[in-house]
């Protein structure tokens, strides 16, 4: 166990505040990935596009594969060359999956690999060379034109720690395109013993240690302000407001995990 774990004691509030930041930030707008959710909300029987996005854990394969298997999508479309997730993608889905040989492989050729193993099922695209979110989406529009795909809607999946920041690039570029967003995973967390768990079983899920860093990099990236992703920063993004509670919940947790923040790599920088 981190020491960081040690330090403090782990209270039930923590654990909340941890479970706001997570919802906030793993946006799912429809609550099951199925037709009737589509014709309900957005009226329409199947969207034009699916994307997973390959900084997800291995949960997101079986999010696309259920997508897959109800004909949830016109197209599928899996997106991730190698970037700061990349490792430990290929760590846990080779010892989950060990016929999955996945050294070496991109994001996307992993999941595609896992598709078929797992599945018996194929993308449509796979898009291999992107390094961050940022680029996660133009390489994907230039897949998307390079196939001549015309789209006005796209449904995308993401690792939850990332998902609303991947919709925040998405509008950036496609402002008048309609986007679904259903995260990889909806993971809750809690108290037990002393120490904080999740109550969910979920495939290939992070430890707590590295969701929690996951999290708490994500707030300062979507912060409007001089040092994050939006148009008074670096403008990456659109502009995003931080709701007060979700405000409040990263810096309560600042006090405690405040070295856990996740600070840019510059490996996987756009070139």
């Amino acid at each position: 166990m981190d020491k960081t774990y040690k330090k403090y004691p782990i209270e039930e509030k923590i654990a909340e505040y941890i479970n706001i930041l997570g919802r906030f930030c793993g946006k799912r707008d429809i609550k099951i990935l199925n037709a009737d959710e589509l014709k309900n909300k957005y009226k329409i029987d199947k969207t034009d596009i699916m994307v997973l996005f390959g900084g997800s854990i291995i949960a997101g394969g079986d999010v696309l594969a259920d997508a897959m298997k109800k004909g949830i999508a016109e197209k599928y479309i899996v997106v991730g060359g190698m970037g700061h997730t990349t490792e430990y993608l290929r760590k846990e889905m080779h010892e989950v999956y060990p016929a999955v040989i996945t050294a070496n492989l991109s994001e996307a050729e992993i999941f595609a690999a896992y598709l078929k193993e797992k599945y018996n099922l194929n993308p449509d695209f796979l898009e291999t060379e992107s390094t961050n979110c940022g680029n996660n989406i133009s390489y994907l529009l230039k897949l998307l034109k390079r196939q001549n795909i015309k789209f006005s809607n796209i449904l995308i999946s993401q690792d939850a720690a990332m998902q609303y920041r991947m919709e925040t690039v998405l509008k950036k570029y496609m402002p008048e395109i309609s986007v679904i967003n259903f995260a990889a995973y909806s993971a809750t967390a809690a108290v037990r013993d002393g120490e904080l768990i999740f109550i969910e079983d979920i495939s290939g899920m992070w430890k707590m240690k590295d969701y929690i860093t996951l999290l708490m990099g994500e707030i300062p990236r979507l912060t409007d302000n001089k040092s994050g992703y939006g148009p008074m920063g670096k403008n990456y993004i659109i502009h995003v407001d931080i709701p007060a509670e979700v405000e409040n919940a990263f810096n309560e947790l600042k006090k405690i995990y405040g070295t856990l923040i996740r600070r840019a790599d510059q490996r996987y920088s756009s070139k």
